[in-house]
């Protein structure tokens, strides 16, 4: 039901009258009309002229001093909170006019309204995850004891979830036991506890060249020296990566291996074998990103599986698949390391989270997971082909076609410059992911990582060829001969 409508007996329901109550008080805070300080209007005055209950009144004010926006006195009523009033709905928004540097793409992905389209953004859209697999591990979870929701989780999480998740990566070839691997709230934070155990500021890092933008991002907040390595369609350029190893002596190597995020290529096993000699041979730790696993038809050459965990830790989470809300990744590395991980996590974050680990146990154990994943890797490969074919029609050709995932790499006609185009489709609400925020070195100007599952709207290519266009005029002219 639309809020503020009503049911055909003439009542509208008590959620939706509560929700119209609170959000009437946000307009006038919002409109200055009542500003901090300010006494609210009375229950039953505020009742009378809303023509709801003075109980939904009550309710809507107690949500509202919940969220700080107000507050009470007792014997007195209730009053706008002493802070800056909200700002008003034209004024919310990220800012189109920052630079476009590694955060740029996940602020504007991050903080636009849904009316967005976000062809730049790394998830599925809600309606291509297992809705019904959520609703039903939610609807079990709801019946659960009080300590699956009110206690902490383990420091190293949830067994039975540590447990599903060895077997699933023994499917990958990684041999684990389930001591080997802690439940982190994402992959995000399983890199930062990483880097809290293994880096000291000043150190080293090697990534691929272009990489996923957030790993330069987190890096820097470590202050680490990122140094990039230029990534072929078979993985890192050997040649290059020993070079860097013999002149930064490195202490982590941070990289995609299955599926890579943004080229989408997957890594040859003689590539991965020259890699994990040189590792060996000048005392580096790789940190193997797989959280794109679940999209693969066949399993690639991973890192991890051919060194057995050693100078290897193998991350993961469930975000792209199952939920980008329910926060649950993993790590899993060498026994002493783990240890040292779970007294990072214990100082930073306490427990587990324990209900998302639930729920993504109940999600994954459903016998309708897998046909679920099935059915999204076809639509995935159908996307990919359709998306390739509509971006070749308007000149922008893929680096090449990934056998599996959701992200191509493509360049752009005439050497033009991608944040120009992204700066020009977000004025027309498209959000785009231009090539340098994913290049340490800045040498991927011309190109653009597009997410097919979100790329399907015929709208995006219209803007696109718009952005194109506005970025081809401004272009110098070509020298007279």
């Amino acid at each position: 039901m639309v809020e503020g409508a009503v049911r055909m007996d003439g009542q509208a329901t008590q959620g939706t009258r509560v929700e119209m109550v609170m959000r009437t008080i946000r307009q006038r805070i919002a409109g200055r009309s009542l500003k901090p300080g300010d006494k609210l209007p009375s229950i039953r005055g505020l009742a009378a002229a809303l023509k709801v209950s003075p109980s939904t009144v009550v309710e809507a004010y107690e949500r509202l001093v919940a969220e700080a926006a107000i507050h009470s006195r007792p014997g007195s009523g209730f009053y706008v909170a002493s802070q800056a009033a909200p700002l008003a709905l034209s004024e919310i928004g990220p800012k189109v006019d920052r630079a476009v540097d590694p955060f740029w793409v996940s602020r504007q992905s991050l903080e636009s309204s849904d009316g967005v389209l976000k062809p730049g953004c790394g998830w599925l859209p809600p309606s291509w995850l297992s809705e019904g697999g959520i609703r039903k591990a939610l609807r079990s979870l709801s019946r659960a004891d009080g300590s699956v929701l009110a206690d902490y989780g383990s420091p190293l999480g949830l067994p039975s979830l540590r447990h599903l998740v060895a077997r699933r990566m023994a499917e990958r070839g990684i041999e684990c036991s389930p001591e080997q691997i802690m439940l982190t709230e994402s992959g995000t934070q399983a890199i930062d506890l990483l880097c809290r155990l293994l880096l000291e500021p000043g150190d080293t890092v090697l990534v691929d060249d272009p990489c996923y933008f957030n790993f330069q991002a987190l890096l820097r907040a470590h202050r680490a020296n990122v140094v990039g390595v230029r990534y072929t369609p078979t993985g890192p350029d050997i040649d290059l990566f020993g070079e860097a190893l013999a002149t930064h002596r490195p202490r982590l190597y941070i990289t995609n291996s299955a599926i890579h995020n943004p080229t989408g290529a997957t890594l040859s096993p003689v590539v991965a074998h020259r890699v994990l000699k040189l590792a060996d041979q000048f005392g580096l730790t790789i940190v193997e990103d797989d959280i794109f696993a679940d999209f693969e038809r066949v399993p690639a050459p991973r890192l991890g599986a051919f060194d057995g965990l050693d100078r290897v830790i193998s991350i993961g989470s469930f975000s792209k698949t199952i939920s980008a809300s329910a926060r649950c990744g993993f790590v899993a590395a060498r026994p002493e390391w783990i240890e040292g991980l779970t007294d990072l996590k214990i100082a930073s974050s306490f427990g587990g989270g324990r209900l998302n680990a639930e729920l993504v146990l109940a999600v994954l154990s459903d016998s309708g997971y897998r046909k679920h994943l099935e059915g999204l890797r076809n639509r995935l490969a159908n996307a990919m082909f359709e998306v390739a074919a509509k971006l070749k029609a308007i000149g922008i050709e893929p680096w090449l076609m990934p056998p599996a995932g959701m992200f191509l790499w493509c360049r752009l006609p005439d050497g033009i410059d991608a944040a120009h185009v992204a700066r020009a489709a977000v004025a027309e609400n498209v959000v785009l992911a231009p090539g340098n925020v994913f290049s340490v070195s800045r040498s991927a100007t011309s190109f653009m990582r597009f997410n097919v599952s979100q790329t399907l709207d015929d709208r995006i290519l219209d803007v696109l060829g718009r952005s194109l266009r506005q970025a081809r005029s401004q272009l110098p002219a070509a020298p007279r001969v």
